[in-house]
């Protein structure tokens, strides 16, 4: 199977910002960016129409003008449209399975906007099996400035976490920025005291993580001898101390188990939290 960047696109300004930035990532893997467009209503392909008589006219100049744009930005790129008769959520479900990452549209940061990223993004980002990265349109006045940060993880200190490291420090190594690897842990009950926190509990909790936090991240360092992974213990809320550090990041990384109980919500909180307040792209790796 050919190796794919896909984008879903449905004509938004959103979905508009997720091809640029799918575009990129194509071109820095040299690999074939795919534009989706899936529409249950797309009629059987005629041998010969006429565009007025066209039922599929509009799907495909919608295609047909985002290639064109982009081909304008990366003339060496191979970019193909790619139009299917089915749910847009299915669809995309599908093709991510194929892909090596798939990137959707999401929308801002308003008070609103914030808390529904809609129904086709999040139900892919939960249903994939490959990696999902999700973007925002970035404000007018920073689309001609690039990203002043560079790669933040979420990383948890128990459990599995190949996947995601992979994911994570590839992403740091082929765009050669700074890694950092955030851990977040909240304080226990028996750390706060009437005047304060017990600053002995403190240094204990934070050297203890730091420590497990060096082991997991010794042999990526072999690895990827061109990325010096920071790491950060932030004692609060995992999905607080991950939002906060991802602000000015150039892409969050975080996971999301395949295999959750049944009637766990598809999505963790630091998931969910990265998803609905990261303001930069944030990627969905799940692993086991």
């Amino acid at each position: 199977m050919e190796p794919v960047v896909m984008v879903g696109l449905d004509g938004s300004p959103q979905s508009m910002a997720a091809a640029h930035w799918a575009a990129d990532e194509a071109e820095r893997r040299r690999v074939t960016l795919r534009l989706t467009h899936a529409w249950p209503m797309l009629a059987p392909e005629p041998v010969r129409a006429a565009s007025e008589i066209d039922q599929n006219y509009w799907a495909k100049r919608l295609v047909h003008k985002a290639q064109a744009e982009l081909q304008a930005r990366h003339p060496g790129l191979l970019i193909v449209g790619n139009l299917v008769a089915d749910d847009a959520q299915d669809a995309l479900v599908k093709a991510a399975s194929e892909a090596e990452l798939t990137v959707l549209g999401s929308r801002g940061l308003t008070s609103a906007e914030s808390y529904f990223l809609g129904s086709v993004s999040m139900a892919v980002v939960a249903r994939a099996t490959r990696p999902v990265v999700l973007v925002r349109p970035e404000p007018r006045e920073k689309r001609t400035s690039p990203a002043p940060g560079g790669v933040v993880v979420a990383l948890k200190l128990h459990g599995p976490c190949d996947d995601l490291l992979a994911f994570t420090f590839e992403a740091a190594a082929s765009r050669g920025v700074p890694l950092q690897v955030v851990h977040g842990r909240s304080l226990p009950l028996h750390a706060y005291t009437p005047w304060g926190v017990d600053h002995d509990i403190v240094k204990e909790i934070t050297e203890d993580a730091q420590k497990q936090l060096d082991q997991v991240l010794r042999p990526w360092r072999e690895k990827f001898p061109g990325v010096e992974p920071v790491g950060a213990i932030r004692l609060e809320s995992p999905a607080e101390a991950v939002v906060g550090a991802a602000e000015g990041a150039e892409l969050l990384v975080v996971g999301r188990r395949k295999h959750r109980p049944p009637l766990a919500p598809h999505l963790g909180p630091v998931a969910h939290a990265a998803l609905h307040h990261a303001r930069c792209p944030v990627a969905v790796v799940p692993h086991d």
